[in-house]
């Protein structure tokens, strides 16, 4: 807190003697009722009150809001600020959503320095790597630089990020060197496509569909207002909880409680002081593309609407999609583990400041934004978090062979000390793989604990303790017997038991109806948005699905070098109408000559993207070894061996959506739009990976009466006595050898 006495001090001398105060704003006839902004108990709510009663606010609205407290109509409160402030740090003029990224310079940044400047240069502002890898699925610039973003913005301060560890400024500073393309100095927004270049190259509609469709969710905007999505601008996207369905819930008078689009009430979420961010308010983003926070809470967008609600009623959309469950990631789960309480992690428990706001450098992609990995927490079976070197999880094709162990902090980041809650070292905070601490995560002893913003603290469950003994063989095998799974393997790669999969998207660009508009969401991305009508831009936008699966996803190399699961990314078959009716491409779909270049190979895949993902859906029991060894579609060779669903009036789509390789490990569509590691399997990978030969090698001979006799037995064996013949086969082969 001695951040905000700093502050404290700077605004009481910016500021003149106070005018006698009002009535202010929380006056019964006008917000009579509505909650402080975050506890009256906190120092925080101390400091905004005494500084508001410099200016005849008693309540302190005017250090985020601006306005006249001392006005009793609307129309004079909200506008303009009181004389003494204008020379002060904070509002310059009346501000109805003080958290929007357009203002929170002089709001939220005026204590929380930094971040504003982070934020803005954060994927959830910039968008950056889904404009890049969208556009290269069109066949728009196919390359793996990321140039484009919502806005114009660079990176003014340089390589070195801020507000972070030393041991992370070095690690960032270096992948910025190895990976300039995804660490971009600067982003130009992207440009738009008049009707007459889409008639020359019908591409170019990309740039219509993707500011129409896709650059929803970015910080510069409120988004669609639908149910399920309805949230701020900015600061206030994320702290400033909403409603499902959009009404408020608190005791304000003058917000109608039957319109939709306001706050739930108006309290801050943001750590235990002020309760943890809702998992709700992260889906009113992530919902599409990756789905990461349906995922999470277990559902996945369905075309069927049942059940029917007690009034015989279909259910509700959500985000615009109607739902049916699958099964929730074991950290969202209700019911924990033995020795843990009830009650699931939120989304921020696990991902870092970092991770959301941003470290001031320019992100081109998830993996270059989120430090995060399941080591930092879990460990291995052979080493405990802090015994692995920092890295570790986050390769990038680097050997980390004799690197020290990363080992644990002492102290919290500067952010994190005078902002976040005061969570004990005990034993020392837990580093992330890039070498910052989490300062919600301590070790104790050879435990890790877990302190949720929710106000629950969970134990870990530690990989290197799991292991005396092994609980289930499998997992014995897997994590212990293999060793290389954990070398090469994302731990989500057996435990992310299932994906929502949306093979094909099919777009088709109508430019003939005059009439037929839609919201631009980034020329709508500007400081009057919030008051202003959304500006629109051209042409009707028709998308239908090739088909959906759920079931355990496609597997494949991330662009860490690692064994990950594969989503459908942008699946582009695009079809474009001009504006006098006719048809200037009929379901195209790009070829992709980077991939073909990345991958050695001579064929050049199509730009059907099958995205390298943390699909968050893991299961404490993964995925049979069955389920990645013996069946086809897992490796990437397609549905039923790549027949299902071929579908020859597609321009170049011979084979399945879901088929991505040869057996002859020839790469047929892209993986991942990003990263150079990212590929499938090739051919010495799926030869290891389905070797037949270990059941065929007993199995071919049941045929032959003689063999078979004096191997089989009656009735026939179950799962366990046939396990106990091979491992007694085994022991016999062995001690004759000896």
């Amino acid at each position: 807190m001695k951040f905000l006495g700093i502050m404290a001090i700077l605004i009481f001398i910016a500021s003149p003697p106070s005018v006698q105060a009002g009535k202010g704003c929380t006056a019964k006839e006008c917000h009579g009722g509505i909650r402080d902004i975050v506890p009256r108990d906190l120092p925080m709510m101390a400091l905004i009150k005494q500084t508001g009663s410099r200016y005849g606010d008693m309540d302190g609205c005017v250090v985020c809001h601006g306005g006249n407290p001392s006005a009793r109509k609307k129309q004079k409160a909200h506008k303009g600020i009181p004389p003494g402030l204008k020379r002060a740090p904070g509002p310059k003029a009346f501000y109805p959503d003080p958290g929007s990224i357009w203002v929170a310079q002089s709001t939220c940044g005026v204590c929380h320095a930094g971040y504003v400047y982070r934020v803005k240069r954060s994927l959830m502002n910039t968008e950056a790597g889904k404009i890049q890898g969208n556009l290269s699925t069109w066949g728009v610039d196919q390359t793996r630089k990321v140039v484009r973003g919502n806005h114009d913005i660079e990176d003014r301060d340089g390589p070195v990020p801020s507000g972070t560890f030393p041991a992370y400024e070095s690690y960032i500073k270096a992948m910025k060197q190895k990976f300039p393309d995804q660490f971009p100095d600067r982003l130009k927004q992207i440009e738009t496509a008049s009707i007459q270049e889409v008639e020359k190259n019908p591409s170019k509609a990309a740039l219509t569909y993707q500011r129409r469709e896709c650059q929803r969710c970015h910080l510069g905007v409120k988004g669609r207002q639908i149910r399920g999505d309805y949230r701020g601008i900015g600061c206030s996207a994320c702290h400033m909880p909403y409603g499902t369905d959009g009404l408020y819930r608190g005791k304000d008078p003058s917000i109608p409680k039957d319109m939709p689009g306001h706050v739930k009430t108006h309290r801050i979420a943001g750590n235990r002081k002020t309760n943890g961010i809702p998992v709700a308010t992260c889906q009113s983003c992530h919902n599409r593309g990756k789905r990461i926070g349906t995922s999470f809470s277990g559902v996945m967008e369905s075309p069927f609407s049942g059940p029917f609600d007690p009034k015989g009623n279909p259910q509700p959309l959500t985000h615009d999609k109607t739902y049916t469950p699958v099964l929730e990631d074991l950290h969202h789960r209700t019911q924990s583990r033995e020795g843990n309480p009830d009650g699931g992690l939120l989304c921020q428990d696990c991902h870092t400041s970092m991770d959301v706001h941003g470290d001031g450098n320019i992100a081109g992609t998830t993996l270059a934004q989120v430090e995060i990995e399941c080591t930092d927490c879990h460990g291995t079976p052979a080493h405990y978090p802090w015994e692995l070197p920092l890295g570790h999880g986050d390769e990038f094709g680097r050997k980390l062979d004799g690197n020290p162990p990363r080992g644990l902090a002492g102290t919290r980041l500067m952010s994190g000390q005078q902002f976040g809650f005061d969570y004990a070292s005990q034993d020392g905070y837990i580093l992330s793989s890039r070498g910052n601490p989490l300062g919600n995560v301590v070790r104790t002893e050879s435990r890790v604990l877990v302190h949720s913003a929710t106000g629950k603290d969970f134990f870990v469950p530690v990989l290197k303790n799991l292991g005396k003994p092994w609980k289930n063989r499998s997992a014995a095998v897997a994590m212990s017997g293999v060793p290389k799974h954990m070398d090469r393997m994302e731990c989500y790669a057996c435990h992310g038991v299932w994906a929502p999969q949306c093979y094909g998207c099919h777009i088709k660009m109508d430019y003939s109806a005059p009439k037929a508009r839609g919201i631009d969401w980034v020329a709508s991305s500007n400081p009057t948005a919030e008051q202003g009508k959304p500006i629109t831009i051209p042409g009707q936008i028709s998308e239908e699905t090739g088909y959906m699966r759920w079931e355990d996803p496609v597997l494949g190399i991330n662009g860490e070098g690692r064994v990950s699961p594969l989503m459908p990314g942008c699946q582009v078959v695009y079809t474009v109408i001009g504006k006098n009716g006719n048809v200037l491409v009929q379901n195209r779909s790009a070829k992709n000559p980077v991939e073909a270049s990345s991958t050695g190979q001579a064929h050049i895949p199509m730009a059907l993207d099958m995205a390298p993902a943390q699909p968050h859906t893991a299961s404490p029991r993964a995925r049979s070894c069955e389920s990645c060894h013996n069946r086809p579609k897992t490796l990437g060779l397609g549905i039923n061996s790549g027949i299902f669903k071929t579908n020859p009036n597609i321009d170049g789509l011979t084979f399945d959506w879901s088929r991505i390789v040869t057996q002859a490990g020839v790469q047929l569509a892209t993986v991942g739009t990003h990263w150079p590691a990212s590929r499938a399997f090739n051919r010495e990978e799926l030869g290891r990976i389905t070797r037949t030969g270990l059941c065929m090698g007993c199995h071919q001979f049941q045929a032959d009466p003689d063999i078979w006799a004096k191997v089989s037995s009656e009735p026939s064996l179950d799962t366990k006595a046939h396990t106990r013949l091979m491992e007694k086969m085994i022991q016999h082969f062995s001690q004759r050898k000896k």
